[in-house]
């Protein structure tokens, strides 16, 4: 996964919320836009991001889709970021 997609998808606020909001669980669409109060069309784009950065995951289950968070891509951004800090450089 591309590092300027995650640190893009990151660098919102709103994006933000919602993988805070997904680490208490799988929520659906209609639940979470609720929940931010915000409109599905505006949700939409905003999961449409992350999904882009490889962040959550959706599982559709009869006429309902449920988002939780894929956490483990942020890896590769930590390795980065620690290597911005002054970490050990891990490409020797």
């Amino acid at each position: 996964m591309s590092i300027n997609k995650i640190l893009t998808a990151l660098a919102d606020d709103t994006r933000r919320k919602i993988l805070l909001k997904l680490r208490e669980g799988k929520i659906s669409s209609g639940e979470l836009a609720e929940h931010l109060d915000m409109t599905p069309q505006a949700l939409s784009y905003h999961l449409s991001k992350l999904k882009k950065a490889d962040l959550i995951y959706e599982t559709k289950y009869k006429n309902f889709i449920y988002y939780e968070p894929n956490l483990s891509v942020l890896d590769e951004a930590i390795v980065w970021l620690d290597m911005l800090k002054g970490g050990k450089d891990n490409e020797d």
